[in-house]
């Protein structure tokens, strides 16, 4: 690597196809990405949409970071149905990465569109591209009902369209990155291997003077979810759980109140004859989740077992790493990535309120046991931060600039 290089840092166009700052996991994980590539001396635009709040929020007030000249928002403006807006985009992104080529190092993006379409151009007219999967799109696209409310399934010949996409990207792209090794494998049996292939996921932001929390359960004990309240994300299996589990109280922290999804989870908890142990919070500021975390005695991680859920790497499983407690989690192909029963955390069959009791109820017992595991995952979590993870992404990016 040249001293250039590692002076100056990269000249990163970072595009994301979402309004900023967002406060879904996506918003999250651009943010914390391109802030810790700043703070590795890389000069970050960030194409993103403009806030639809009013008056916009200032991205770094939002996610609760210091003001950073190295890190710029390019706002692409858009108008009209969402079909439009999205062309809009797109138009704008290529034309960005076609006519300021000679600005930027590299381009980064998680957006499968937006790769396809820059692989499009001519190589010498565009920079490098690293593209970094969250999950194979036709099944996403197939499975959607089960992953949005309201949602329909993609047509088959998008589906086909889709694969199509996926393919020349991963035979295209300079760099690759995915967040499970589960999807590096399914990628790889699907297409063949590939060169420049990081397998890394995702991180918490940790503080350098944290300290394991002291354990004192609570009377009665809480246990927690925190998140979106999507059916495959598991919130009903947990409410089920709590009412066989009538010695406790229920926290669940996210949702917005008003739509199908809080709507469903608030009918069930009524329904099951829960409304005086079980709140559900709506949307909380992302800073102040970890301390509704930290009143909790067992944090539960239900997710339920779908064509999609293979691919995902929580942002919640690392803030529940971070937090110092004792976790009950589905058993899943990407959550033993990361967690192992009996080392870290509990792992139950996913969508079984019986198996979360079970847990739950041995950790509340077994008081040595909860702090073994809480304190497995607390020191385990240090390897999964932002930081840690952009160290391994900026050597995939610095090898692809200089090897094209």
């Amino acid at each position: 690597m040249s001293a250039t290089w590692t002076e100056n840092g990269l000249r990163i166009l970072y595009l994301a196809d979402i309004r900023f700052p967002l406060e879904r996991a996506n918003g999250i994980q651009t943010m914390e990405t391109a802030y810790a590539l700043t703070e590795r001396q890389h000069e970050v635009t960030l194409g993103v949409r403009p806030d639809t709040t009013r008056p916009a929020r200032d991205p770094f007030v939002f996610h609760g970071r210091d003001p950073n000249q190295r890190l710029q928002f390019a706002y692409i403006r858009v108008l009209g149905p969402e079909p439009f807006r999205r062309a809009a985009y797109l138009v704008q992104a290529i034309t960005r990465a076609l006519g300021l080529s000679r600005c930027f190092d590299v381009v980064f993006t998680r957006d499968l569109g937006v790769a396809g379409a820059i692989l499009r151009l001519p190589r010498a007219l565009r920079p490098s591209l690293v593209y970094e999967s969250h999950g194979y799109a036709p099944v996403f696209a197939d499975t959607m009902p089960e992953l949005v409310t309201g949602a329909r399934r993609a047509s088959r010949r998008k589906q086909r369209r889709l694969a199509k996409r996926e393919f020349r990207v991963w035979k295209q792209a300079e760099g690759y990155v995915t967040t499970t090794r589960t999807l590096a494998t399914e990628l790889t049996e699907r297409f063949g291997r590939r060169p420049r292939l990081l397998t890394v996921s995702n991180g918490v932001r940790l503080v350098s003077d944290r300290m394991f929390p002291e354990r004192q359960q609570g009377i009665p004990p809480v246990v927690a979810y925190a998140g979106h309240l999507y059916p495959w994300k598991g919130s009903d299996v947990l409410v089920r759980a709590l009412a066989l589990l009538p010695e406790t109280r229920g926290l669940i922290v996210g949702g917005r109140s008003g739509d199908a999804d809080f709507a469903r989870v608030r009918h069930l908890i009524h329904e099951l004859k829960l409304d005086d142990r079980v709140a559900v919070t709506g949307l909380v500021p992302r800073a102040n989740v970890p301390d509704r975390l930290a009143g909790a005695d067992v944090l539960v991680l239900p997710t339920v077992d779908t064509p999609s859920a293979r691919y995902t790497s929580p942002l919640k499983l690392f803030e529940y790493m971070a937090s110092g407690k004792p976790i009950v989690a589905s058993d899943l192909p990407a959550i033993r990535e990361i967690l192992t029963d009996g080392e870290n955390a509990r792992l139950v069959p996913p969508g079984d309120p019986t198996a979360i009791v079970a847990a739950v109820g041995e950790l509340l017992t077994d008081r040595a046991l909860a702090e073994q595991l809480a304190r497995a995952a607390f020191d385990q979590v240090a390897s999964h931060s932002w930081a840690r993870r952009v160290e391994q992404l900026e050597q995939l990016l610095i090898d692809v600039v200089h090897e094209p």
